[in-house]
């Protein structure tokens, strides 16, 4: 026995991808715009990633009507961008100017590069490319060039994709430390994370069972024509994602976006004992307020939800009106308490501490390509000193659970071990440890898998997460 109760390791379930030959695209509705203008719009999103900006700066600042079909294709490029990266390395020798390489390998994996995704006839990508190109004064110059890769890369795909998927690189769309990392890590399971990452994560709802059960919110979707089955306690997971929008009652806060993995918290958190507004509870770093409301939504609470950021608190205080919840929510640095706190102990603490979010790379593929293997170690020690200044606002009694949507062992099994080190009044409870993106117990004690959620690709049920609750002894 190591010192977490066997995690929930299951064999991750592979799938052969489909043919790379690309099939006509359905004519676009009318009013969709153009291909050529989302994919250099899509170009400009790969680029900025390049540079060192996240997707949650960029795609905001992209035109409404555009942004759905920009998200999509950058999505799809980035899940890809190992493979696409060493293609254009090869058909381009001489390195392009950033952002041609930015839109040819945006169109390369429309093209094949890419294995699945959005399907368009093959001479619509090498028109719409070259058409993007000629638009544009950064590119105009570099059109032929363009379409002369994209008309290569269409003769000869089988012969310049086969070597190059001897790269470990373009073989798992993983920069090399982090696939080096994984196989340290989990050396059984590192394929079945990457190939997971690499898939579009699925819509997993909580439904707020104050205003309804979830049986009653499952017919209501059924009535919609949207199918979901059950997931853990409070979640129902989506055959096929859909707009917000199309949710019944989610304006009115029947039902959060909340993925599986993330919806485990509350529950570890709070089992096993019976709560009232007479405890107080902290959630330490609560944006954007998902966890938090659960919390409410399963318990009466007196809960002061932090934040360091003025922004995402506000986010925090709209996700609990809309739910119909209440709590305190402060913007300010949990690791700074002589500015917040005032002195009564905590009888629980949720620390869903900052990290690599190495856990949730398939619903932010942009991850991948910004983490530098040095941020690992600037993380773990903003996590450490977390645990170490929160750990004294906490009763003896009292409970503090974990949380990392990581699987890095450094900031999850490690970080633990050590804590325990130095803190002999802190018990290690059964926890789920490292939860790998592959199929979330029904049960958090018998820790049972899921039975097939998605008939399709049962791995694809929850991201990434690490959980550990740590116990006060009391003296």
């Amino acid at each position: 026995m190591g010192l977490f109760a066997p995690p929930a390791f299951f064999n991750v379930t592979t799938t052969h991808p489909p043919s790379s030959r690309a099939t006509p695209h359905p004519a676009p509705a009318p009013g969709t715009p153009p291909l050529s203008v989302q994919l250099w719009h899509t170009a400009g999103c790969v680029l900025a990633v390049q540079q060192g900006r996240s997707l949650s700066e960029v795609l905001p600042a992209v035109a409404a009507d555009l942004r759905p079909g920009v998200q999509a294709l950058t999505f799809h490029v980035l899940r890809h961008w190992g493979m696409v990266r060493a293609l254009v390395q090869h058909l381009v020798p001489r390195p392009p100017e950033p952002v041609v390489a930015a839109l040819l390998g945006s169109a390369l994996s429309l093209l094949g590069a890419a294995h699945s995704g959005p399907r368009y006839a093959p001479h619509t990508v090498v028109n719409q490319a070259v058409q993007a190109a000629r638009q544009h004064r950064k590119t105009q110059a570099q059109a032929a060039l363009i379409n002369a890769c994209l008309r290569r890369f269409l003769r000869e795909q089988d012969s310049l994709m086969r070597p190059l998927a001897q790269q470990a690189e373009a073989h798992w769309n993983h920069p090399r430390w982090w696939i080096e990392r994984l196989q340290r890590d989990h050396p059984d399971h590192w394929p079945g994370i990457l190939q997971a990452n690499n898939q579009p994560g699925p819509l997993c709802l909580r439904v707020n069972q104050r205003q309804v059960s979830r049986t009653a919110y499952q017919q209501a979707l059924q009535a919609q024509g949207l199918h979901a089955v059950p997931v853990g306690h409070d979640g129902l997971l989506l055959e096929k994602p859909q707009p917000v929008e199309r949710l019944p009652g989610f304006a009115q806060g029947l039902v959060s976006v909340q993925d599986a993995a993330a919806q485990a918290a509350a529950g570890l958190l709070l089992a096993g004992r019976t709560w009232s507004r007479a405890d107080r509870v902290l959630d330490a770093c609560a944006a954007p307020g998902g966890k938090t409301a659960h919390l409410l939504e399963c318990a009466d609470l007196d809960l002061l939800a932090l934040d360091v950021d003025a922004q995402r608190c506000t986010r925090i205080h709209d996700n609990l009106q809309r739910l119909r919840l209440s709590a305190e929510v402060r913007c300010a640095d949990a690791a700074q308490p002589a500015h917040w706190w005032d002195g009564r102990a905590f009888d629980a603490i949720l620390l869903d501490a900052p990290c690599t979010a190495s856990g949730i790379v398939r619903r932010h593929p942009d991850v991948r390509w910004l983490r530098r293997e040095s941020d690992v170690a600037q993380l773990v020690a903003i996590q450490q000193r977390l645990l170490d200044v929160l750990w004294p606002l906490l009763k003896p009694g009292g409970r503090l659970l974990y949380a990392t949507c990581s699987v890095f062992k450094a900031e999850g099994h490690d970080q633990v071990a050590a804590f325990l080190q130095r803190h002999p009044d802190a018990q290690l409870q059964a926890s789920p440890g490292h939860c790998l993106p592959q199929a979330w117990p029904t049960d958090h004690n018998t820790q049972q898998p899921l039975a097939h959620a998605l008939n399709d690709n049962p791995a694809r049920a929850h991201d990434g997460f690490f959980y550990a609750r740590l116990d006060k002894t009391r003296p």
